[in-house]
């Protein structure tokens, strides 16, 4: 059975035990609640606290030490085709014993042939329930901590977590309130430039900025330098998707070497696996972040 991520779980179903989690901000989110030992199964992209040892379930048909730019075109010919980047393989949940599948599209990710969920299902091989989670903005995303507490049991430790994440997002709040807003363009791709979507241009609101070129609860969008230029940025932000700190900052410094940011702009690289792409917790450690860098 599906459950979607605004739907309370029945009352009368007892929490999940054992849980495989597609997603790794439901990784995340598990973690923080406490629940990581109830991991059977997760992604290659999962990070998983340490004497953890849940299966990796999942793989991807990119190579790895592709550049950006050859990541887009792959990404773009796959789209193309109708055809994922990431698999999971026929019978992978078989002996998992899982009571519950945490994903964003359950469809999509397992097999070419499957169109349901219930095929989905039968070809890993467990009638564990799924539980879909699909944010767009910052406030879908702490409703996510609350589904998936209650989906395990843990609906006090979700609702103190996400009561925490509220009270640092509105002390930012209060710190910059009154300050003048710089004008932030956040790339999530940097070949081609992609601006920012779903929550980040919130996470740049709260932090003090004025998000531009970014399109609030809607997918990231490509553009391009001149458009960076023409947006008068006071700061660009280095953000791509699946990269660390140490990664950002490499492919920030390959920006500001080929001159194709507005000349004299600061640029600050994050670490946007953590804090940035994943919708789960780590989120409000970015608007923090961002808003040390605009109003130090």
């Amino acid at each position: 059975m599906t459950r979607p991520a605004t739907e309370p779980t029945d009352a009368r179903r007892p929490p999940a035990q054992r849980v495989v989690s597609l997603l790794p901000s439901a990784t995340d989110v598990l973690t923080a609640l406490g629940a990581g030992d109830a991991l059977v199964g997760v992604t290659f992209e999962c990070d998983v606290p340490a004497g953890l040892d849940p299966r990796v379930v999942s793989s991807t048909t990119l190579p790895e030490g592709l550049a950006p730019a050859e990541i887009d075109a792959r990404v773009s010919a796959a789209a193309a085709a109708g055809e994922d980047l990431y698999r999971l393989h026929t019978d992978a949940l078989a002996d998992l014993d899982a009571d519950l599948v945490i994903t964003q599209d359950l469809c999509a990710v397992c097999a070419v042939d499957a169109g349901t969920v219930g095929e989905a299902l039968a070809h890993l091989g467990t009638d564990a329930d799924v539980l879909t989670l699909d944010p767009r903005t910052l406030d879908d995303v702490l409703d996510t901590v609350a589904t998936v507490g209650r989906a395990i049991g843990r609906e006090d430790a979700a609702a103190a977590l996400v009561l925490d994440l509220r009270a640092r997002l509105d002390a930012v709040v209060r710190r910059v309130a009154g300050r003048p807003r710089p004008r932030v363009v956040v790339l999530e791709w940097t070949d081609p430039p992609f601006g920012p979507g779903h929550w980040i241009p919130e996470m740049v609101e709260l932090a003090g900025g004025a998000c531009v070129l970014g399109w609030p609860g809607e997918r990231s969008r490509p553009t391009t330098f001149d458009d960076v230029a023409a947006a008068r940025p006071d700061v660009v932000v280095v953000a791509p998707c699946g990269y660390d700190l140490a990664q950002a900052r490499a492919l920030a410094d390959d920006l500001v070497e080929r001159g194709v940011l507005p000349a004299g702009v600061p640029v600050a690289a994050v670490d946007a696996d953590a804090h940035w792409v994943r919708p789960g917790p780590g989120l409000v450690g970015g608007v923090e972040e961002l808003s040390a860098i605009l109003h130090p």
